[in-house]
Order: C-alpha cells, then structure tokens, then sequence
C-alpha cells in the first residue's frame, strides 16, 4: 500500500510541478470556457483526460506502442494552443450550438498526447515493477486529484474575476485563452523537432 501512496503523490506532482507547467498550461485552456454551474461537465472532461493519459502510460509502459519523443514534446504545446484557440470558437458561437462531443474526443486525444509526454519517465521508475497496473492505478489517482484541485481553481478564479470586475463570460475567456496562447507560442518555437 505504500508504493501506491507513492505513485499517487507521483502522479500529484506530475501535474502540479510548475517547472513543467504545460499540464497546468492546458488544463487552464480546458476550463476556461466553463463557470461553476457547468463544473460537472469539466470535471469529466480532465477524468477523460486523465483517463486517456493514463491509457497511453500503459500502452507505453508495456511496450506496446513506442513514440517519437521530439515530436511528443512538440505536439504538447500543440494541444494547449489549439485548446486555447477552440476557446476562442467556442465562445463566439452561440451556446444553443455548443456540443460537448468535440470537447470530450478532442481531450480524449490530447491526453493520449500528453501521456505519452510523461511515458520514458514513467517507464524508468517501474522499470524494477513485477506488477505494474498497481503502479499505473496509483498514478492516475494522483493525476485525477491534482487535475480536479486545478480545475476548482480555474473555476474560482473566473468567479473572483467575473464577479469582482463584472467581467463578462466572453470577454474572460477570450482574454485568458489570448494570454495562454501567447505563453505556447514560445513552447512550440523551442520544441519544434528539426
């Protein structure tokens, strides 16, 4: 039960280490465009993410699918900008027409993308593992932890601004998914295999 604990806090840190602040990057762009409201629907949505991250950690960790890490660590970024620019979509569309389909199989996808970020790392630590679903269990419980305390973050933070400011639902989003596009534009330039 111990070496579960450990993976727990293993995939806690994964997520919450602000030096490798891409999966914070992205789950921001992810809630962004949702309010309190709306939070089961987020919620789900890093549960798909976690879970699809998580698929592709044991499709790795078993070997079964091996990546190209350049273009992995490329195609990262490259989820967060287009999260940030489908929020920028989203929000000017009308929310009669807003469907959730596009949010869950595009998510789904990028956490395949972004587990198989995570994927050598991961494969190094259980490399000693007999059994290694124990090890990827705890891990997605972790991850699953740290990606719903950021999304309650994101959702406080956008109440505190939209209420405090009387910033409009628009106008927030917009801003924000301007700000995070910017912080990618950089990431891609750096990641960008040659």
């Amino acid at each position: 039960m111990q070496d579960f604990w450990f993976y727990i806090k293993l995939g806690l840190d994964h997520v919450l280490d602000f030096s490798a602040y891409d999966h914070i990057l992205f789950l921001y762009a992810l809630a962004v465009p949702f309010t309190f409201k709306s939070w089961k629907k987020v919620v789900l949505l890093a549960t798909v993410f976690t879970i699809t991250h998580c698929l592709s950690l044991s499709l790795s960790a078993y070997e079964m699918v091996v990546m190209d890490v350049a273009w992995i660590e490329f195609l990262i970024p490259v989820t967060i900008l287009l999260t940030a620019l489908f929020n920028l979509v989203y929000v000017k569309a009308s929310r009669a027409n807003n469907s959730m389909l596009l949010h869950f199989l595009a998510t789904a996808f990028f956490g395949l993308i972004h587990g198989f970020g995570f994927s050598n790392y991961f494969k190094m630590l259980i490399a000693g593992e007999e059994e290694k679903l124990s090890p990827l269990l705890g891990f997605a419980t972790g991850i699953e932890i740290a990606q719903v305390l950021i999304v309650l973050s994101v959702l406080v933070l956008a109440y505190l601004f939209r209420s405090g400011l009387k910033v409009s639902q628009s106008l927030f989003v917009g801003i924000v998914s301007i700000l995070i596009i910017c912080i990618t534009i950089p990431m891609l330039v750096n990641t960008f295999p040659l």
